[in-house]
């Protein structure tokens, strides 16, 4: 969540050497850099148990998956953001240590104070990556899954999941079941307690 703006134009040079050392993550979006506030514990499980399946579903591969701390830049629009989950399969990828420009799968996950954000102009943000197929949002407070895909003609088309349904992120060929309501192990809501309190899931 964006919570500080500064006040003065910072380069993206000065802005990637200032996170090396920044107790405080901060995203940066063409010369203003803003803090990142804290996530839940629904928030933080979420991302962890997706990052988990995707490097357990590429362990061996030429494909890297990153959660939380790893930058993605969009030097077209000169913005750099922290996706909750992100994977690339690209080897110039491998040439930078503190961000990644050829993702092929960035996930976030939904909350109250950063949904708004992360479906208008983060998404419109993500867009400018030529290499990025699939663009994931995961609910942090229900069973519900929605990713966005770039079909042939460079359209985004949505596929949504619900419990019950097995959910495909076609770039990386990866499956997971979404169990109904009540099951003790549900893959990505492994250890998260959904609807406020409800049953754990």
């Amino acid at each position: 969540m964006v919570i500080s703006q500064s006040e003065y134009y910072i380069s993206p040079e000065e802005y990637l050497e200032g996170e090396k050392v920044s107790e405080i993550k901060h995203e940066y979006i063409d010369g203003q850099v803003y803090a990142i506030a804290g996530a839940s514990d629904a928030h933080v499980t979420v991302s962890m148990n997706i990052s988990m399946l995707l490097r357990n579903h590429l362990r061996g591969s030429a494909c890297r998956v990153y959660m939380l701390d790893m930058k993605a830049q969009i030097d077209v629009i000169n913005r750099y953001f922290y996706p909750d989950a992100m994977v690339t399969c690209d080897p110039r990828d491998r040439e930078s240590e503190y961000f990644k420009s050829y993702p092929c799968l960035i996930s976030e996950v939904l909350s109250e104070s950063t949904e708004g954000f992360d479906r208008g102009k983060k998404f419109a943000s993500y867009r400018h990556l030529e290499s990025l197929q699939e663009y994931v949002l995961i609910s942090s407070d229900q069973m519900s899954i929605e990713c966005f895909r770039r079909n042939q003609e460079g359209h985004w088309v949505l596929y949504p999941y619900e419990k019950e349904q097995e959910v495909h992120l076609a770039s990386v060929d990866f499956h997971c079941a979404m169990p109904a309501a009540g099951y003790a192990y549900a893959a990505i809501y492994e250890d998260v307690v959904l609807g406020g309190g409800g049953n754990k899931n």
